[in-house]
């Protein structure tokens, strides 16, 4: 059965622990968690978000060997300004990365705290990876990446947010916009920078965990879009096979 609305509104309540995993969902988690107890990654939040995403390439019939989720599956890709990284849902199969995701949230109420370490994690993280590729540490197809991103939907998160008077003017796109605003903002400079192949940027929280979609070309439609897009174009390469 194909990934649905439906199957990620459950994902993301149950990332706020609203929302048991449901039978089809843990049945996944058991086969891509194999030899982890059935563990995804440790009983985090994220863990309903990598059955998700999963989900996508058992339908398209990748082996589950092939599907990495846990730090024994060995997540790690080749770097070019370190040796390895470690990413959050890897696919590989026959030496194509067929895909590779990095999930991250930011919660309140102190959204200061963590936000500039997000952006810097996933810049650096594709940077790195797409430099080993020019490197061709990547020798076969050119990787393909998913940036998921989740914020807190609070107050604080909506509030625009000062910019401290530096010693030269920050782009006047940033000024009076919230952390949402700015993620949002960031998520489509990735995208346009070809840094990933495809983000979802939503706000939820454990009140109302209901996803709320900010922009369109970074909603949950645009995102499966991406990685079915991906899936077509390696099945007419042949791959899985």
């Amino acid at each position: 059965m194909a990934v649905t609305r439906q199957d990620f509104e459950d994902a993301i309540a149950a990332y706020w622990g609203a929302k048991q995993l449901q039978d089809e969902q843990s049945a996944i988690k058991n086969v891509v968690g194999a030899g982890t107890a059935g563990s995804v990654r440790g009983g985090k939040h994220f863990d309903a978000i990598t059955v998700l995403l999963s989900k996508f390439f058992l339908e398209a019939g990748y082996p589950p060997e092939s599907i990495r989720v846990t730090k024994s599956q060995g997540l790690e890709l080749p770097g070019y300004y370190r040796p390895q990284k470690q990413w959050d849902l890897v696919v590989v199969h026959e030496n194509v990365l067929v895909a590779a995701f990095e999930m991250k949230a930011l919660g309140g109420p102190s959204y200061s705290n963590n936000y500039n370490n997000r952006v810097e994690e996933a810049l650096g993280s594709a940077v790195d990876l797409r430099r080993a590729a020019l490197a061709e540490l990547f020798p076969k197809e050119k990787p393909w990446l998913g940036y998921f991103f989740i914020m807190q939907d609070g107050e604080g998160s909506r509030r625009p947010v000062k910019i401290a008077e530096g010693a030269l003017p920050a782009d006047e796109i940033w000024h009076g916009t919230s952390y949402q605003d700015r993620f949002g903002i960031f998520c489509e400079r990735l995208l346009g920078e070809q840094l990933y192949d495809s983000a979802c940027f939503v706000t939820s929280s454990a009140e109302n965990p209901k996803p709320i979609e900010l922009v369109e070309g970074l909603d949950w439609r645009h995102f499966a879009a991406g990685i079915n897009a991906r899936l077509t174009y390696l099945k007419e390469l042949g791959l899985p096979g």
